[in-house]
């Protein structure tokens, strides 16, 4: 149950990217693939590698998801930055 907890915070937190410039590496798929891989496994770094049962569950455990699901959207979003910057500097080059 931790997981579903954790997995739904960063879909719940993946929202919120519409209001962001769409920067992310792979556009909004990637910034939904950086916050639930982010949210899951920062849980997953919190518990020791172990998932939380049905009676371990509270809300603390799907709050646990939120840091981790904003450190994914920003790496996803950090690299699609990189790659924007990159792409565009190699197209003045080819001039």
């Amino acid at each position: 149950m931790g997981l579903l907890a954790w997995v739904m915070m960063g879909l719940a937190i993946w929202h919120f990217t519409i209001w962001l410039p769409d920067r992310y590496w792979g556009g909004i798929v990637g910034a939904f693939i950086g916050a639930i891989v982010g949210a899951a496994l920062l849980g997953l770094i919190i518990h020791g590698f172990a998932i939380p049962g049905r009676h371990d569950t509270n809300l603390l455990t799907a709050l646990e998801g939120i840091p981790g699901a904003l450190i994914g959207i920003g790496l996803i979003y950090l690299e699609g930055g990189r790659r924007e910057r990159a792409g565009a500097s190699a197209h003045v080059g080819a001039r």
